[in-house]
């Protein structure tokens, strides 16, 4: 399986697990928590057909990539991402992130720049800033987060499949747009991965992204659904246009946090429809 090393920890590599498809201007999609680069299933075979080259991965600790007892932080999560784009040259892209995985796309572009992108995509995006501060009152408290870390570590299974439930509307959309089968999928991926990892991530969700933001010089587009439960739009998407220069911000009605699976057409339409401008 493909790979690339990002570290090592102790006399063992730490490696990023990869899938790179296709050809053409290239798309890289950076999965949400707590899952790995096959959530993104239903886009990669649409931009396929619309003749891109697709990058995957798997964010360290989940997925086939390693599950180290460190690295859990955006600084560390963009430097993967950079190994990656720096390992198979990939110019003029399209960075793609879902949730946590705009961590890493605001992040990559506040460190790194855009010399290899052209374009960036935010969807049910954690930035701006998820924390309550004097500076940030649109944020949550500290102690909601607390919450969330003290039952990861009572229970992860458990949270994990909480986590989920909300991450799709379950209850609103279990047996319509999300199968059984494809909740347990998601459930499977989840407890598969690093249970330091179903922790560790948590503090990062309040990472400040705002100067990051305004360091982006590429077109943006947020994509967001109007009932997300995990990253309210109200506190995120909705704020972004104050960030970035170039962003435009499109609404799915009654969308979940977990939009590119419940409403891919509408998410795969309106990703190919940027793409090619």
């Amino acid at each position: 399986m493909p790979r690339v090393t990002v570290g090592s920890e102790g006399a063992n590599p730490i490696e990023i697990y990869y899938e790179d498809h296709g050809t053409g201007t290239p798309v890289v999609l950076s999965h949400g928590y707590p899952l790995s680069g096959q959530a993104w299933e239903k886009q990669v075979s649409a931009l396929l057909a619309a003749g891109y080259r697709v990058i995957t991965y798997d964010r360290r600790g989940w997925g086939n990539s390693s599950q180290p007892a460190s690295g859990y932080d955006y600084d560390t999560f963009a430097s993967d991402v950079n190994v990656l784009l720096t390992d198979l040259d990939v110019r003029d892209a399209i960075l793609v992130g879902h949730s946590m995985g705009t961590g890493d796309v605001a992040r990559y572009l506040g460190r790194y720049g855009t010399e290899r992108v052209a374009k960036a995509v935010l969807m049910s995006p954690i930035p701006p800033f998820l924390l309550r501060t004097d500076d940030n009152p649109e944020g949550a408290p500290q102690s909601l987060f607390d919450g969330f870390i003290q039952a990861a570590r009572a229970d992860r299974n458990a949270w994990l499949k909480q986590f989920l439930e909300n991450f799709y509307n379950l209850d609103v959309y279990g047996g319509s747009l999300v199968s059984d089968e494809a909740f347990q999928a998601s459930l499977n991926v989840a407890v598969a991965g690093s249970p330091v990892a179903a922790v560790a991530c948590i503090p990062t969700w309040l990472t400040d992204f705002r100067d990051d933001l305004a360091k982006v010089d590429v077109p943006v587009l947020v994509i967001q659904g109007d009932q997300d439960r995990v990253l309210p739009i109200g506190v995120t998407g909705q704020r972004l246009s104050a960030f970035i220069g170039d962003t435009r911000l499109l609404v799915i009605e009654g969308g979940p946090h977990a939009i590119a699976w419940t409403h891919s057409d509408q998410v795969n339409a309106a990703l190919l429809d940027f793409l090619q401008k």
